[in-house]
């Protein structure tokens, strides 16, 4: 019986690290003043004033590459800075790499088997992103840019031309 309950909490333990997704932490002394907003302009084609819009640092890929983070949800944009061939082993994935307004990198994984792929994309183009962001010297690697089938991870998201890919 004791083994029993020993496995249970092991069980239990794995499946909350391996499902437990944590939002970048709030800082006090943090928030979003005009110091920690940015304005970037717009991949989509809403209307916005003068094309742009104000987004908030507090989950950018850029405080999570500076402190090291990862597993974190982020949301940004970026100018596509080079297209990869796809990755073909196990589930596919389409690859490139994404300039932010920091001036940092972020290879972009996306899910190809449960989203749609994003055709047309060039060197230059502008995409919005939200996904699981795992840190590395190079900038970071940019994931789960797609909805779970499971219904258990949050689901992210690729937008390009006016579209939105899940």
């Amino acid at each position: 019986m004791k083994k029993l309950i020993i496995f249970f909490v092991a069980l239990f333990a794995f499946y909350k690290y391996i499902f437990y997704i944590p939002q970048l932490p709030e800082s006090s002394t943090q928030s979003d003043t005009p110091e920690n907003l940015q304005i970037i302009k717009s991949a989509s084609n809403k209307e916005t004033k003068n094309n742009t819009f104000i987004t908030s640092t507090k989950n950018s890929p850029e405080r999570a590459f500076q402190n090291h983070f990862s597993r974190v949800q982020v949301t940004g944009i970026g100018t596509v800075d080079h297209i990869l061939r796809d990755d073909n082993k196990g589930l596919r994935h389409q690859k490139f790499i994404l300039r932010l307004p920091s001036g940092q990198t972020l290879l972009v994984a996306h899910n190809i088997d449960i989203s749609q792929r994003l055709n047309g994309i060039q060197k230059g183009d502008s995409i919005e992103f939200q996904g699981q962001y795992e840190w590395n010297p190079k900038g970071g690697v940019l994931h789960w840019t797609h909805h779970d089938p499971r219904g258990r991870h949050k689901a992210g998201w690729l937008q390009f031309n006016g579209h939105k890919y899940q």
